[in-house]
């Protein structure tokens, strides 16, 4: 169990990097290590399925660099292995006068990523695309899509298999020590030992990086999103992705319409505190999370700042006809009949001290070890891009060379 390279994370950005790195280092002995009993069964497996353009993020952000190309890389990808896919386009309404300011400055925000395609839209041209939905203005985009991101996760892992990667599940990380210039991984099923590692562990990112003396933040604050689904029979209320204006004050996205791939229609997510960081249900509570949470001066600090919204969010959470409402703002047609329960999700959102809300991706680490600490959405989306620029930093760091020999 001696390696030269050991992921700790078997996501979908964990198995991406597994890919790419044997990839340019075919000869690499690499493990990919796994706490769940199957792959890409958290944020890789939650998520809405949406194939993000890029356009929310601040130019010149990792973010918007990696998920730009990483869409671009993902859409050959899924061409190449044959992975179903379907370019609905996205429509970001705004209803309301306040918020046209904040839709000229994402046109141009998106303008600024290098989004191909954008057009905005007048209250005809969005009954032109969307004939249930009501708006005043809105930013028309193309190049988003839906995809069924967790397939592409187990495609990931396929392709790593085959070059050789031991994939291995019902791993669990309990420490991972530095030894005579090594590293060793103590996980429930034994120590694994190499020459490096790389970590991707998403909802757990921060833990895992402070077993190798990482710093404290960011913090995982762990947030569910629960959807609702449109009956089957109500399908026709929606033909692609009809997303909000971005509120600048509000720490979340809102709600928005996300069609699937298996012809679902999803609406939603709020966003409420998780009482774990694997809490997908409003019972799910586990003591060691919760208390880091409420503990945290960070997370004390967004509470206290965003009350009010947060009371709210949590309303709608249990009454499915004030859910329903904010919908309506965009479907007014949309009725609590419509709908019915939906799936959860949750998201690894990276917090500092001082309340703050990490918005790009964050990477860091020494010289034997490299974290991924912060990639939430659009982390699939970006997660061919990700695992270029970590297999970068992992060349740089490691010294890893074209013809890496094996331990």
């Amino acid at each position: 169990m001696t390696y030269d390279t050991i992921i700790v994370g078997g996501g979908i950005v964990g198995l991406a990097t597994a890919r790419e790195l044997l990839l340019r280092h075919p000869r690499l002995k690499l493990a990919v290590l796994e706490k769940e009993p199957e792959l890409a069964t958290h944020q890789s497996g939650h998520n809405s399925g949406v194939i993000h353009s890029g356009i929310y993020y601040k130019p010149g952000s990792l973010k918007a660099r990696l998920c730009v190309e990483g869409r671009r890389l993902a859409r050959a990808y899924l061409d190449e292995k044959g992975i179903p896919y379907r370019m609905c386009g996205k429509l970001i309404v705004a209803t309301e006068p306040r918020e046209l300011p904040l839709l000229d400055d994402l046109y141009a925000r998106g303008r600024a990523n290098g989004i191909e395609g954008l057009e905005v839209l007048d209250a005809s041209g969005i009954r032109m695309r969307e004939p249930h939905a009501r708006g005043i203005k809105a930013i028309f985009s193309p190049v988003t899509g839906i995809v069924d991101w967790r397939a592409v996760a187990l495609a990931f892992a396929d392709d790593a298999a085959a070059m050789g990667a031991e994939l291995l599940t019902g791993r669990a990380v309990l420490a991972i020590e530095r030894r005579h210039g090594r590293v060793v991984v103590r996980t429930n099923a034994g120590e694994y030992e190499a020459r490096h590692a790389i970590t991707c562990a998403g909802l757990h990112s921060d833990r895992v990086a402070k077993m190798t003396g990482g710093a404290s933040d960011p913090k995982i604050v762990p947030f569910r999103g629960d959807y609702l689904i449109l009956k089957p029979e109500r399908r026709d209320l929606v033909r692609g992705n009809i997303y909000p204006v971005p509120d600048p004050s509000f720490p979340f996205l809102g709600v928005h319409f996300t069609p699937r791939m298996n012809g679902d229609v999803w609406l939603g997510p709020n966003a409420v505190l998780a009482f774990a960081r694997e809490g997908y249900t409003f019972g799910r509570i586990a003591a060691r999370d919760l208390f880091e949470t409420l503990t945290y001066p960070g997370f004390l600090k967004l509470a206290r700042k965003h009350f009010a919204t947060g009371m709210g969010e949590m309303y709608r959470d249990v009454v499915r006809g004030a859910y329903v409402k904010a919908l309506q703002r965009y479907i007014p047609e949309l009725r609590v009949e419509d709908t019915l329960p939906g799936p959860s999700g949750v998201r690894a959102q990276a917090m500092t001290s001082d309340g703050t809300q990490v918005d790009d991706f964050v990477f860091d680490g020494d010289d034997l070890t490299l974290h991924v600490r912060n990639a939430p959405s659009p982390a699939a989306t970006s997660s061919l891009a990700i695992a270029r620029y970590v297999a970068d930093d992992a060349d740089a760091r490691f010294g890893y060379g074209r013809n890496a020999a094996a331990v």
